[in-house]
């Protein structure tokens, strides 16, 4: 889904920004991979990103530079809820198939994503909750930077910083949720509704 189909909701998904930051210049992997050789500091970030290890397996033809493979709702004890984003419609398809989640489960989101053709710098996700057309909760998660994923390591696992959700007869019910994807370049690489309900029970 792009941002020009979700134009009501955009506005609301604004990444924080911190007085005097500069998007730093752009640079090939060839470039950040001769950069500074004998620097070991740049050296440890640059086997932090990946960079250099394996063969690229993002397809030329791609212009995607980041695809959100698939987000999962972790709760211990229980298996995955894994809402796949990549088949075709899937993402279309979020808002009218909400899942359940139990009054004050402690829970986690996980994101599998692949990276293309160059290093991704400063992902975000950036979510709104609302509940009858009212806000609710606005959130932003730091993901970090990211090489282009190769064949040692093909898809990135990203863990949320854990939640607990509402509880209380009050809190349960169906919320809407807008959620985006973006870098530090304010490239959106994934901009998607998606629904959700709280119970007093898990569904199974």
């Amino acid at each position: 889904m792009t941002t020009s189909e979700v134009p009501h909701h955009d506005d609301e998904l604004v990444a924080s920004t911190t007085e005097g930051f500069k998007v730093g210049e752009k640079k090939t992997i060839e470039e950040y991979t001769e950069l500074d050789k004998n620097d070991e500091s740049l050296n440890r970030w640059k086997a932090s990103l990946g960079l250099a290890t394996g063969t690229p397996i993002g397809d030329p033809k791609d212009p995607r530079k980041c695809i959100i493979k698939s987000l999962a709702l972790e709760v211990q004890g229980r298996p995955d809820v894994v809402i796949e984003l990549s088949a075709p419609g899937a993402v279309e398809d979020l808002k009218n198939k909400p899942f359940t989640i139990k009054e004050g489960a402690t829970f986690r989101i996980k994101a599998m994503f692949q990276v293309n053709h160059e290093v991704l710098s400063g992902l975000k996700y950036l979510q709104v909750v609302k509940r009858k057309g009212i806000t609710v909760s606005k959130d932003e998660e730091m993901l970090g930077s990211y090489a282009p994923s190769t064949t040692d390591k093909p898809v990135y696992e990203k863990k949320f910083n854990q939640e607990q959700a509402p509880s209380g007869m009050l809190a349960r019910g169906h919320y809407n949720a807008v959620s985006k994807f973006v870098d530090d370049d304010k490239h959106t690489h994934l901009l998607f509704e998606w629904s959700f309900d709280i119970a007093k029970n898990w569904e199974n």
